[in-house]
């Protein structure tokens, strides 16, 4: 560890692929959005102009507003997803099935989590609308064409498809908790719930809030599932802002503007991830 040139030697490989397939990409997004271009001619430097516009694009703070909504549900499911690996955690019957049976969906890939859920929301035909006839709804809404539906329509999959990954982070921490912790407050005359809540929760908050980060910047950048289901639509209905530069770059052959917006979306999730591990900090953390 004392040979500084052994340590860069070993660095460089790590520092040469980031800078290859992170840093200079993103330089060229920024680069780009200067431009007025349609990804295949000669490019026309417009300054900030991109940038202002949009900056005034109403699409584009709308599509911004559905992304932190996503990021808020997700947040909000990680209290649910905690809930469950406190209970496998609990040695109940079952629970290495259960466990299994939640990563599934992590298995798939998010097209074929996609056209599953498209056939369960089918109006006519899908499981969701029969089950809600069979209990006496007479006309049940077609929920991806439903401009006041579809979002939250589109958010049951997406948290669906990530809940075995987060469960199974908190069953790693909470499994790594030392037994003689628990027995000594089961000995004090603690219930079960006081062991889960005053316990095994505060042990694992460094876990928590990094779930926090992790469910916030990926829900910022999502795209596959929304776009494959919905395209971003009805009118706009459903877009993010990731499909919404998909959208302006790829469809619109507006590279230019599409990169700007790309660039927009990295200035503004690198500012909520700040923002998130400011509110989550805390000057110390429980050892055991």
């Amino acid at each position: 560890m004392s040979n500084k040139w052994l340590i860069a030697l070993f660095v460089l490989p790590a520092l040469l692929l980031t800078a290859i397939f992170i840093f200079i990409p993103l330089a060229l997004s920024g680069y780009y959005g200067l431009m007025d271009w349609d990804g295949i001619g000669a490019m026309s430097f417009t300054g900030l102009e991109n940038y202002i516009e949009a900056v005034q694009d109403g699409k584009f703070w709308n599509s911004a507003w559905h992304s932190f909504l996503l990021a808020i549900f997700s947040t909000l499911s990680l209290l649910f997803y905690l809930a469950i690996a406190l209970i496998l955690s609990s040695k109940i019957k079952g629970a290495d099935l259960l466990r299994k049976i939640y990563l599934i969906p992590m298995l798939l890939s998010s097209v074929a989590i996609a056209q599953l859920w498209i056939k369960i929301y089918n109006p006519t035909n899908g499981m969701l609308n029969q089950i809600l006839v069979m209990i006496g709804i007479d006309n049940p809404p077609a929920w991806l064409a439903d401009t006041s539906l579809v979002l939250y329509a589109i958010f049951v999959p997406i948290l669906w498809q990530y809940a075995g990954f987060y469960i199974l982070i908190y069953y790693a921490a909470l499994k790594n908790i030392p037994e003689s912790i628990i027995e000594a407050a089961r000995i004090d005359g603690a219930t079960p719930l006081q062991v889960a809540l005053k316990v095994k929760l505060p042990l694992v908050m460094g876990v928590v809030k990094v779930t926090i980060v992790l469910a916030v910047v990926g829900s910022l950048k999502y795209f596959d599932l929304i776009y494959v289901m919905t395209g971003g639509g009805p009118n706009g209905a459903s877009e993010v802002m990731a499909s919404y530069m998909y959208k302006l770059a790829f469809s619109s052959n507006n590279f230019g503007y599409g990169s700007a917006i790309g660039f927009l979306l990295l200035i503004i999730t690198l500012v909520v991830t700040f923002i998130v591990r400011k509110l989550t900090a805390t000057k110390e953390e429980i050892q055991y």
